[in-house]
């Protein structure tokens, strides 16, 4: 069992959430008090997406995310930003006569332009979705590549920004190994290992001991579940060694009927990790466990508050 954890919160996702919780945040500056209240509850690391501050679609938008960035950086607490790179990798084919006949859906996007915002402002972590796999939706498909991993980690590696690799099922793990091996992630590497996602890697104890038994020796990881199965995922991921992520991207429930703010899924999991024994980490704690590097405010990213 892990006695010293890290908690990461997953504030907002990329979900249609935002209709079904008045929890979850929406606009930069709701988003960013999220993270900030994220902290204050115990996380050390707060995982953002940003949305469409008018319509709550997800959004891939540069100046939201700027916006976020500086609103966490100028705040008096301190927490680890962590940018989602996920965003436009949705390709949505056609009927099966017309495979090509992509629908309205899709937003397949290179890596360089799924990643813009993390080289502009610099967090010190960011995700890397490691592989493809097929979501529900009939022909929904997120698409990551092996070439286009390649160019984001040695990008990655360039700009001094920690991928968080994360893996749905266990290809991803032994390409993930692949791009260490090619000298592309700079050690330890970090993972996060996804529990639940459709239809990647069921939510079960066996299927979770197998992903973490599949990561490379040396490497810092985090774990969780969906829905029902993220505090279950949570205490499965400290009693494997690991770290832990919550927050309204994974679950909007604290229990069947009651929606949960962000701080509350925190405090949920951190009475569960205090009550197994375990210590919850500062953000500076998991700077130094994480081996990041919290680099000074680009120029341009300054923004009037």
């Amino acid at each position: 069992m892990n006695r010293n954890i890290i908690i990461t919160c997953a504030v907002t996702g990329s979900g249609d959430t935002a209709d079904r919780s008045h929890h979850v945040p929406v606009t930069p500056k709701e988003i960013a008090h999220a993270s900030i209240e994220a902290a204050k509850a115990g996380a050390a690391i707060a995982h953002i997406h940003v949305r469409d501050p008018e319509t709550g679609a997800p959004s891939r938008d540069v100046s939201l995310y700027r916006e976020v960035v500086d609103r966490i950086r100028d705040a008096d607490t301190d927490v680890v930003i962590n940018l989602t790179t996920g965003m436009g990798g949705d390709l949505y084919l056609g009927p099966d006569a017309e495979p090509l006949d992509l629908t309205d859906d899709t937003d397949l996007v290179g890596q360089r332009e799924r990643m813009a915002h993390v080289e502009a402002l610099l967090p010190e972590i960011c995700s890397l979705d490691c592989g493809s796999f097929n979501y529900p939706g009939g022909n929904y498909v997120y698409v990551s590549t092996p070439d286009m991993l390649r160019l984001g980690a040695k990008r990655l590696q360039k700009v001094g920004v920690k991928p968080e690799l994360e893996v749905f099922e266990l290809g991803h793990i032994w390409f993930a190994k692949q791009l260490q091996k090619e000298g592309l992630l700079d050690s330890p590497p970090l993972f996060q290992v996804c529990m639940g996602v459709r239809w990647a890697a069921e939510a079960t104890p066996r299927n979770f001991m197998n992903m973490v038994d599949n990561l490379p020796d040396g490497a810092n990881w985090s774990g969780f579940g969906l829905g029902p199965d993220e505090m279950p995922m949570a205490a499965q991921a400290a009693l494997l060694g690991g770290h832990v992520r919550v927050g309204l991207e994974d679950n909007l429930y604290l229990q069947k009927g009651t929606l949960a703010s962000n701080p509350q899924l925190v405090e949920r999991a951190r009475s569960i990790l205090e009550n197994m024994g375990a210590s919850i980490q500062s953000p500076a704690e998991a700077r130094e466990t994480l081996r990041l590097t919290k680099q000074a405010k680009p120029a341009l990213a300054r923004t009037s508050a």
